[in-house]
This record gives structure tokens, C-alpha cells and sequence, in this order.
């Protein structure tokens, strides 16, 4: 029997059906450790549980045209947002600066104190090149993503290829 999965058609000889799924909260809230992958269709059935979180991934859409138009290919997701909280306060996004055309990028992305108010207002996050480093920790943002603020241990984020995403 053949069964779709977000209208892709699917057909395989063990199973019925075939849906990539991101994995359920633990039970302080976060994902799993690791870098669970994503469509954007996915992230927008999980997280877009209410009109907040809607609200979030309206920014969060525009940023991602905005990245993919200039070259970028991935994007990571993490704090509040890929949480079981029910109104997070951002969204916070590690963009692959690889590939990107610099030149063309949209000031919003800058780290500057302008750049960083207008991803806010505009982009409703944070939004760093993932090749940066926390300066406190002296981690990578990757890994500083990937680590429960709270207690120090590990907790999954979230990674959409953009060269899928339309």
C-alpha cells in the first residue's frame, strides 16, 4: 500500500509508511542530545503549536529566504523555541556561513548592536553564523547550542537544510 508523507510519495517493502519525525521532549523539556534534522514543513507541524510560536516562525521563514538567496545551506535552531515551552521568547538560529555571499548578506545578519535589534524586530531571534564563538565559554556556538544552560548537560537542536527548503 502506498502512503505519502508530507505529499512526497513513499513506497517500501517493510513498512507502510514513512515519516521522519522530530524526537520527543525529555523530561526537562528539550530534545534528545544530537542534531535531530528537519524539512521546514516539519519544524512547522512541531513547533508552530500556537498563534506565539506561529508568530516566530513567520520571522524565522523570512530569515530563512533571506539566508538561502545569498547562499547559505543550513540552518540550526535551538533555545526556548525547540522546547516544550509553551510561549518561548525567540527564536535562536546558528546560519552555515559557508558558501554565503557576504557582500549581498542582509545588515540584519551582522552582529553589530543595529544588526542584532533588527533580527529581533524583524527576524524574531538571534541569529549568528554558526562558525562563531561564545566568548564566554570559548565554545562554538554549535556546541555552546547544544549544551542545557541550566544544568550543563546536553540537549538536542534542531537543522534544516535550506537547499530543500522553498
Amino acid at each position: 500500500m502506498e502512503r505519502t508523507c508530507y505529499e512526497k510519495p513513499y513506497i517500501a517493502f517493510t513498512q507502510h509508511f514513512c515519516c521522519v519525525l522530530i524526537a520527543q521532549f525529555n523530561e526537562r523539556g528539550n530534545l534528545p542530545e544530537g542534531v535531530h534534522r528537519a524539512t521546514w514543513k516539519e519544524v512547522c507541524a512541531r513547533f508552530g503549536t500556537n498563534q506565539h510560536r506561529q508568530e516566530l516562525l513567520f520571522g524565522l521563514n523570512l530569515a530563512l529566504f533571506f539566508l538561502k538567496k545569498v547562499g547559505c545551506k543550513g540552518v540550526y535552531l535551538d533555545g526556548s523555541f525547540v522546547t516544550s515551552k509553551e510561549f518561548p521568547k525567540d527564536v535562536d538560529c546558528l546560519w552555515d556561513p559557508m558558501g554565503v555571499n557576504l557582500v549581498i548578506l542582509d545588515p540584519a545578519f551582522r552582529c553589530d548592536p543595529p544588526g542584532r535589534n533588527r533580527q529581533k524586530l524583524v527576524f524574531r531571534g538571534d541569529y549568528f553564523p554558526s562558525s562563531f564563538t561564545e566568548s564566554v565559554s570559548g565554545l562554538s556556538f554549535l556546541d555552546f547550542f547544544q549544551i542545557d544552560k541550566e544544568t550543563g548537560d546536553q540537549k538536542g537542536i534542531v537543522q534544516i537544510n535550506l537547499e530543500d527548503y522553498q
